[in-house]
This record gives structure tokens, sequence and C-alpha cells, in this order.
């Protein structure tokens, strides 16, 4: 299927987002697997939009003019913007996005651009994770090798687009070197099989789920390059391929703050005084819900939680675009940089998802009707969901000693 980019895509991602926002909390509650939700993606070229820009100096063959692609700094307002209407469809463009740009930081410059052509045109959604080589943890997929190629043999859990990826991105092992490679698979195999996650406490349209492989072939052009085992040998614009998703998960975690902020201000101005009180436990007569100072303290705490998380999350969004830009000549003190600043954003903006999202759910406790509450609950589910998998001791471990020491 060949899409054409759409050419006004701000309005284009507030659109989706206006529309998803409609029914978000009817179709949380269903936890059904989003393949309605992808649908509306693709029929507004979100899978498409959401990938690298065209090279500038023609390696894809043409002159990088082709209008594909959007920078980084553009899809990850996207993200953010769609996670404010629906973060569990925010967290699979999150990992669409950092995903896509799998073949610039691993293949060959030509293999990259013809392969990234090839998944503009075919709308592909990418689902999968990258994870650079741990001794001590390992990976659950191995390579091996055969007379064609490569099987592809083992297991994985994701936290998006198990369901309903078109290609699947992966770090496997080879049992003959043992080097670590990266590799895209087509889940359509009759060798893959996915099982969807149920009864999840958020994030419930992600499309999270295990994909197992049973000797899965892998072709030559299907292994998109090796990645070091000694860290100190990866190349630092390589490096970048985990941090892109670190990033772009922030964005989800600081947009469904945002939205569940936008919400619960709503039903505040639509609540009588009476609720108002009693939700907020206070004995005075404060006047009318505009103008009562327990409110206004309130939302003015919370608005400052979520500009400043934003604030320290352009900073590493803005950090991390340059060193995209600058390409293979990023240099190891840079990477530590944006690594740093990720980190921060990371620390940041869990912290203030998680109280914003707490915060509004005693400030809406009141709400009369099922009507007058659009299911404000499933932000402080989102926000739970976003950050259990991320440890903000560790972060600031990281920062602190990177801070303190100067080390990488």
């Amino acid at each position: 299927m060949t899409t054409l980019i759409p050419s006004a895509s701000p309005r284009v991602v507030r659109e989706l987002a206006d529309d998803l926002a409609v029914d978000a909390d009817l179709r949380d509650r269903a936890g059904k697997p989003p393949f309605d939700e992808v649908a509306r993606l693709r029929e507004a070229g979100l899978p498409a939009l959401l990938t690298p820009p065209a090279p500038e100096d023609g390696a894809d063959g043409a002159d990088g003019t082709d209008g594909r692609g959007s920078d980084w700094r553009t899809a990850c307002t996207a993200v953010r913007d769609i996670a404010a209407a629906d973060s569990s469809i925010a967290e699979l463009l999150a990992h669409h996005h950092a995903l896509s740009w799998s073949p610039r930081l691993f293949a060959a410059p030509g293999n990259a651009a013809a392969l990234e052509r090839r998944a503009v045109h075919e709308q592909w959604l990418w689902g999968g994770d990258i994870d650079l080589p741990d001794a001590q943890t390992g990976t659950d997929l191995t390579l091996a090798p055969t007379a064609d190629g490569h099987v592809l043999h083992g297991r994985r859990s994701l936290t998006a687009g198990v369901a309903v990826a078109d290609r699947l991105v992966h770090t496997a092992r080879r049992t003959d070197s043992g080097e670590w490679v990266v590799v895209h698979v087509n889940p359509a195999h009759p060798g893959v099989s996915t099982e969807p996650a149920h009864d999840l406490l958020g994030q419930r349209l992600s499309g999270a789920g295990a994909v197992s492989y049973d000797d899965v072939p892998v072709a030559a052009h299907q292994v998109l390059g090796t990645v070091p085992v000694d860290e100190h040998e990866i190349s630092p614009y390589t490096a970048l391929a985990p941090l892109t998703r670190r990033l772009l998960l922030v964005q989800v975690g600081l947009g469904n703050a945002e939205g569940a902020l936008s919400e619960a201000r709503d039903i505040s101005r639509a609540l009588p005084r009476p609720v108002l009180m009693g939700a907020l436990d206070t004995g005075a007569d404060c006047g009318p819900p505009p103008t009562d100072p327990y409110l206004l303290l309130a939302y003015g705490e919370l608005a400052t939680a979520a500009h400043t998380a934003a604030a320290v999350v352009e900073r590493a969004t803005e950090a991390l675009a340059r060193g995209l830009e600058t390409g293979p000549a990023l240099g190891a003190d840079e990477r530590a940089e944006i690594t740093f600043l990720v980190g921060a954003a990371e620390a940041v903006t869990a912290e203030a998802a998680l109280h914003i999202t707490t915060r509004v759910l005693e400030l809406t406790a009141g709400a009369p009707s099922p009507s007058a509450d659009p299911g404000i609950d499933r932000f402080w589910r989102n926000a739970r969901a976003l950050t259990a998998h991320s440890s903000a001791a560790h972060r600031l471990r990281d920062i602190g000693e990177h801070y303190l020491n100067g080390l990488h």
C-alpha cells in the first residue's frame, strides 16, 4: 500500500487526537487489541509521517527532498499530543518511531535508505525492542546459521505492538560467533506466534504481550547490522537507539499527565460548589468554584509541575535532535550529555505524572454522574504502567555519577 504523507501534519495529528479522545474511555474499558485504532492511524498517515526525514545527502538515491518523515522535534510533539488523548496509542507510535530509526542507526546507508523507503510506502508499523549488549542479562533470542541464511529462535515480552506491528525489530545473539545483531522480521510468518496480554492495569490498548520465534528464517538483508559486545566500541551514534525509545516514552508520560490535567479542569469547571467543597474537604464558604482559593492552589501546583516537566523534556528533546542530526560524527561526550538529559527528563516526568494523575482523582472525586466523568482514572493507571519498568533511583544515581565524577 502506497500512501502519501499528509502535507499539514500538525493539523492531521490534532484531528486524530480529537478523534481518539471522543471514545478513549470506552475503548480503554473494553481493552481490546488496537486493530481499529491502528486503522485510524493508517488513515491519517501516521506510520509514514512518524519516520526519519529523508537524508539530505542523497543517500536514498534522491535529493533528500521527497518530503517523507518528520524531524525529531515534530515527531515528539505528535506523540505527546496523541498521548494527551490516548496514551496507549501514543505508546504504539513511540515505539514505532524509535524503531523506525533502526535502519539508519545500524545498517549501511544504502541499505537503510531502501528499507526506509519501503517502510514509508507500505506504511509499516514498527514494533519490537532493541537492547544494547549486556553481559549480565544477555538476550532471549538467538540467531543460528543455516545453509540459506539464519533462523531466529526464542521469546520476548513487549510492551506494545505485539499483535498489530508489520515488522518487528530485535537484537539477537549469533550462536556461531556470539555477536549481537539487529534483525527485522515479518510477524506474518507461520513460525511467529503472538500472545496478547490481558487484564492490564494501564496502557491497555498498546498491544502488549509476548512474541515467540520458532526457527523463523532470517535472510541476509534482514540483518541490519552488528553491535559490539564491548560497550566502549559501540558508536555514540548507534548508542542513541535506546535513548530514542526512552525519550519518546517520556513524551507519552508527559502527554498523559497533561491530558489528565486538562480533563480534570473541564470537570472542575462544571461541578457545583457543594461537591467541590466536599471533594477538597474544606469547611469554609469560599465562593463559586472558579474563585475557590483551595481549588486555585491545587491547579496552580499541578500546572506548575506539568510546565516544569515540559521544560526538562524539551531540553532533552532538543539535545537528542541535535545528536540525530549530527549522525555518525557524534562524539562520546555529546552522547553522554544526551544520556544525562534524557535521564533527568525521565526522573522529573515520572514524579510529575504520578503526582498529577493521583491529585486529579481527588479533585474530580465528586463528579455527580458518569457522564460528567470521562474515566479520569485511566490517566492514573496509564501513568503507573508507564513508570513501572523504570526506576527513578537508578536514573538519578547515573545522573549523579555523571555530574560528580564525569563518567559516561
